[in-house]
Parts: structure tokens; sequence; C-alpha cells
């Protein structure tokens, strides 16, 4: 049969490979979403005070952890309160609308990743909607193509979207900050009284080392 044929070519291999690539781009999505980011839990406190005053030794000794006015649990070193999510998240990056949770310590790696097959699947789906694609100036034309034409828009879109966030977050963590951190530097005690621009800095590679691994 044809789907025989095409088999034995190889022809079947690309589009089982996009099928997958979509299956865990979805996969991803719920595990991100569903997981926990990292909720500072009140039983926690004392451990997570101690680890964190022997990981960042540069922060100020005169820098004290202040108590969270919401869910009353003493904060550990950049952690922040999220009201969405009515919990103080580790190391945290932001609140994301589109998972309806929060990206801190322990989704955020798995973020990345997310981010990545994402653009893999994008960039793949592009490819496939504008080859699809042959231009004629008729009204015949766009009736026939209108389809392709705002799949190709939409899915170009997304891709912008997808490669901006990619690359400010790998740049982030390549300096070892948060986007939180990033955009409330100014307000943030650590930081703000902190003798280094980013103490929390230790190159490049062993940032990436550290989050990924």
């Amino acid at each position: 049969s044809d789907l025989q044929k095409q088999e034995e070519r190889g022809e079947l291999l690309q589009p089982l490979i996009f099928v997958l690539l979509v299956l865990c781009s979805v996969l991803l999505y719920f595990k991100v979403s569903l997981m926990d980011p990292g909720f500072v839990k009140p039983e926690e406190e004392e451990g997570e005070n101690k680890g964190q005053g022997v990981v960042i030794p540069q922060i100020p000794g005169d820098i004290k952890l202040r108590r969270c006015g919401y869910c009353l649990v003493k904060q550990p070193m950049r952690a922040k309160h999220c009201q969405l999510c009515q919990h103080c998240v580790r190391r945290y990056d932001h609140h994301c609308p589109w998972l309806e949770n929060c990206v801190g310590e322990r989704n955020h790696p798995l973020f990345i990743v997310y981010l990545s097959v994402q653009l893999v699947v994008l960039l793949w789906g592009g490819h496939v909607a504008w080859s699809g694609l042959y231009f004629e100036q008729s009204w015949e034309w766009l009736q026939h193509n209108i389809f392709l034409l705002v799949s190709f828009l939409l899915i170009f879109i997304f891709t912008i979207v997808v490669v901006l966030l990619l690359v400010s977050h790998l740049y982030l963590i390549s300096c070892n900050t948060t986007t939180w951190e990033f955009m409330s530097h100014h307000r943030i005690s650590y930081l703000r009284h902190s003798e280094l621009e980013n103490p929390f800095d230790q190159g490049i590679i062993l940032n990436l080392w550290r989050f990924f691994c």
C-alpha cells in the first residue's frame, strides 16, 4: 500500500518525530504548571536560612531575613510572596499567566526545557506552513490559502514571543539573577545594600552548571 511505501522510504519518520515533540511539549506544559515551584513551608524555615547563609557569603551580615506579611513565614534569600499563588516561592522568578503557576527554584529548569521544545515545534510548524504556500495575486488564491496564511502568521508571532522569552531567561540564568531581581533591583534590600552589583554571579559556566545540574 501507499502507507507501506512511504514507511519504506522513511517519509513517515519526520511526521512521527513532530507528533512526539508536540506530545512532549504538552506533557512539559502540564508538568511545569502543576508542580510545586518551590513554595516555602513553615517547617523548612530554619534549614533554609542556615543553607542560604552558607551558599551566599557575599551578602552583608546586617541584612536580616524578614517575615512575610502575607503568609507569615520567614522568607529565605531570593524568595518572594506571590499574591496569586498565596505562597512565598524560593528563588522566585515570575508568575506565568500562561502556566497559571509561579516559575521558581524547582520548576525553572523545566520551564526552560519547555520553551526550547516549544520553539522547535513552532519553527518546524512554521516551515511546514510556509512550504504549503504558493503566492498568486487573486481572490481565489486567498480563499484557498487563508487557513495556511493565518496559521503561518500566528506561528510567526508565537515564535517571536518564545524566542524573546528563551533568550532573556538564558541571559538572566547566565548572570545568576531572576526576572524579579532584574526588574526590582532597587527595591530588594539584599541587592540594594550589597557592594556587588550582583552578589550571586559566579561566572557564566558555574551559573549555568548550578542552574541545570
